[in-house]
């Protein structure tokens, strides 16, 4: 089996151990081989990183439009190959991992565009006869650390800005997923991206993780994951006076009110919840529904429930795949345990299921007589697992849906323009959907949450350029 390396100073590097890629649909299937990087390794990355900064920065936003052009075309001819390629390793349905492929092709599509787009500010000083220049210059070196959930999407809306920008960059991917972060690099190899400007690193958190956190030659960190690694990643960094934006947790609310049309309030709530197989932080895990329609709301998604079909990934007919890994699964089942034990109504699903080929495979779990205290509607479960909660009135419900440590997407089904107004203005989240699932974002716009979701500015889109870049004001005085 080919030996998939890391990549330094624009060779691939052999790492002292290697990890075997594991199909979640079959786990007989073993989708590669990829090196391990160590401590000595990632700092070498560190250095290339560091050694390619200034000419990088310094380069023609010609020539970063046609190597982010390059890329984005190369991605979008090879969706089918590259959407397969993460089907297999993260579980996703086939149609998600072509669909997840293709909109890293429109991530680098529109960097490539911004390449040619950076601006800045000339003002009147204050002072007769003084010229004032405002720039945006890149921030150095960054270190982007991405989860599994996304393995190309994500580290597609790192990479792209951050080479826009004229940053160079050592990236870690997750362990579980590296063959779409070890095809994507290859592609930039190959789009001519000069040697040390992007450097893949593969490997544990404790290791390569550890010592990105603990440099003092990397200037920023972009990381997206858990609550409690996020903490981590905050405290690493500005014990280094490092800059850092963290994309964590969600435990997103969709609102259906007694006014919303039944049939979207359950595609969009089902969708939401469980496509993905719940592994998204956006996911809408808590529906709060008011008791109009509550009875039929909770008869309706359990009839879709029960016309999904969970199975490999890769087959046709496929509506949820696999949970990515034993230890994932493992925790899916602990919160359905604890919902049981807190005394919430197992409504639907919660089985383990076999099926052709040896899997992670989980049916999709609906609780019902549940409350807002309990800790499946307070803590991150990440897997196809939701809870209905029942509600009075639009009041309680927006009370309910605020109340939470995390403030990433939130949702409303609804035909009234006053509710959906109100709830679009005094929801307490980073995104707001109206009869539309809490999850998907288009990748022109800004990404990101408040309260425990997110730390710093924006992903996506224009906003980037608040992390990607440092502002200087500069004077002249013509003579």
């Amino acid at each position: 089996m080919t030996l998939h390396r890391n990549l330094i100073a624009g060779d691939w590097v052999e790492g002292g151990n290697a990890s075997d890629n594991i199909n979640p649909s079959n786990t007989n299937d073993v989708v590669g081989q990829f090196a391990m990087a160590d401590a000595a390794a990632t700092e070498q990355a560190i250095d290339a990183a560091v050694a390619a900064s200034h000419p990088w920065a310094r380069s023609p936003i010609q020539q970063r439009h046609d190597i982010l052009a390059a890329a984005s075309a190369e991605i979008m001819a090879r969706k089918d190959e590259l959407g397969r390629l993460l089907s297999r390793e993260e579980g996703k349905t086939l149609a998600e991992g072509i669909g997840e492929t293709i909109r890293a092709a429109q991530i680098f599509d529109f960097f490539a565009g911004e390449c040619l787009r950076l601006s800045g500010e000339k003002l009147a000083s204050t002072r007769p006869g003084l010229d004032v220049e405002i720039t945006r210059e890149p921030v150095g070196v960054v270190g982007i650390i991405t989860p599994w959930n996304f393995p190309i999407a994500i580290p597609a809306w790192k990479i792209a800005p951050a080479l826009c920008y004229g940053n160079t960059v050592v990236f870690k991917p997750a362990g579980l997923v590296p063959g779409c972060a070890w095809a994507l690099v290859d592609i930039l190899k190959k789009a001519g991206l000069p040697d040390g400007v992007l450097n893949l690193v593969m490997g544990s958190g404790g290791t390569v993780g550890e010592t990105i956190l603990s440099s003092t030659r990397i200037n920023a960190v972009t990381f997206t994951g858990s609550v409690s690694t996020g903490a981590h990643v905050a405290a690493k960094c500005s014990a280094t006076m490092k800059k850092y934006q963290l994309e964590m947790g969600g435990k997103n609310p969709m609102v259906v009110l007694d006014d919303a049309d039944l049939a979207t309030a359950v595609d969009v709530s089902v969708n939401g919840a469980f496509f993905s197989t719940g592994q998204r932080c956006t996911a809408s895990s808590r529906l709060i529904v008011t008791e109009g329609i509550h009875d039929k709301f909770v008869a309706a998604c359990i009839e879709k429930l029960k016309s999904l079909n969970v199975d490999d990934a890769l087959k046709d007919g496929t509506h949820i795949g696999p949970v990515v890994d034993e230890s994932q699964l493992a925790q899916d089942e602990k919160y359905i345990q604890i919902g049981k034990d807190e005394g919430a109504k197992l409504a639907w699903g919660g089985e383990r299921l076999n099926r052709e080929t040896p899997g992670f495979y989980l049916q999709p779990a609906l609780f019902t007589e549940t409350t807002n205290a309990m800790r499946i509607n307070r803590e991150e479960v990440f897997g196809p697992v939701a809870s209905v909660i029942r509600v009075k009135d639009y009041d309680e419900a927006l009370a309910v849906a605020n109340d939470t440590s995390f403030g990433l997407s939130s949702g409303i089904c609804t035909s009234s323009l006053k509710y959906a107004s109100d709830f679009k203005r005094n929801s307490e989240a980073g995104m707001v959907m109206v009869n539309l699932p809490t999850a998907g974002v288009d990748y022109h716009v800004p990404f990101g949450g408040r309260k425990g979701s997110s730390y710093g500015s924006r992903e996506q889109g224009r906003y980037a350029a608040e992390f990607y870049t440092t502002v200087k004001t500069a004077y002249t005085l013509p003579i």
